[in-house]
């Protein structure tokens, strides 16, 4: 564990540490990407989305804050994966490398001000002509409301991980240096118990 991180991203280490792979199931749909793209995924915890990156024929990259999420992402990944530990708001990379940044569910489990931080550092490495490809969980979300309220519409739960749930016009301000190719809101019903339960995303594709 990183005694200098704050609360929040202490949390995920020991979220990984105890609980192992917290992230399973299919991951989103990837985009159509030319041959040999130099492609940045942010957050990539234990290699749910970054396991289908790899099969994909590009350059790929992964980087997360916590250690034990890239030991446990390496454990399905081949030995020549490129991971790293390293803050996505400080990226250790120059500008304008990559042709395409994923950021899935994790700029929603940051404050306001790191969230921009992350924002504009995933902008700056971003080639001219590159995208972005944005997801967040939304307002309707059924967790949304749930824990400690720490700013609008973020909250502070379990061991002290931080979810914040979006708007899509709050997506487009994130990203304003990039301009905005496609944009939703996906709701759907999910069954918890015998119970209907919303859930709630943000999709977004940005340009640079």
């Amino acid at each position: 564990m990183t005694p200098s991180l704050p609360e929040h991203l202490r949390a995920w280490e020991e979220e990984y540490r105890e609980k192992g792979r917290l992230w399973k199931g299919a991951p989103p749909p990837m985009p159509d990407l030319p041959t040999g793209s130099q492609v940045l995924e942010l957050g990539c915890g234990n290699g749910k989305t970054f396991s289908a990156i790899l099969r994909r024929p590009w350059q790929a990259t992964a980087l997360d804050i916590s250690r034990e999420a890239i030991r446990l992402c390496r454990k399905q990944a081949p030995s020549s994966a490129r991971l790293l530990t390293a803050d996505a708001c400080n990226l250790p990379f120059r500008d304008a490398v990559f042709d395409a940044v994923f950021a899935f569910h994790v700029m929603g489990h940051l404050p306001e001000q790191d969230r921009r931080r992350m924002a504009s550092e995933a902008a700056r490495v971003l080639r001219s002509g590159g995208r972005l490809f944005f997801l967040g969980f939304g307002r309707d979300d059924m967790r949304s409301r749930k824990g400690d309220p720490v700013e609008e519409c973020t909250f502070r739960r379990g061991r002290g991980i931080l979810t914040h749930y979006f708007t899509e016009e709050e997506v487009i301000g994130l990203f304003e240096g990039l301009r905005p190719v496609s944009l939703r809101t996906d709701v759907r019903t999910t069954r918890i118990r015998g119970r209907d339960y919303l859930r709630s995303e943000v999709t977004a594709v940005f340009v640079r």
